[in-house]
């Protein structure tokens, strides 16, 4: 695995590079010098972060419990604003 670092205007004018750098290792990409992103693979992302789903798993609506939620009923006024 190879990092590799691009300027942001390095990035901007070939974004193509960048992908096939990630394929490789993280790209550091740099404003004013300074690392500012990383642009991973997704499969380096779903290692790093434990997430093994698919885009159709991502669009999906999970099945959730219903909540019941109570909220109060605001008794405050709201104040005049002074446009002068």
């Amino acid at each position: 695995m190879s990092a590799t670092t691009l300027t942001s205007r390095e990035f901007n004018q070939d974004t193509g590079r960048a992908k096939k750098a990630a394929l490789d290792g993280p790209v550091f990409i740099t404003d004013r010098g300074k690392p500012a992103h990383v642009l991973l693979s997704i499969e380096e992302y779903q290692r790093l972060t434990g997430q093994h789903r698919n885009i159709a798993d991502l669009l999906a609506m999970p099945d959730l419990p219903d909540v019941d939620l109570e909220i109060p009923p605001r008794l405050e006024r709201a104040k005049p604003v002074d446009l002068s």
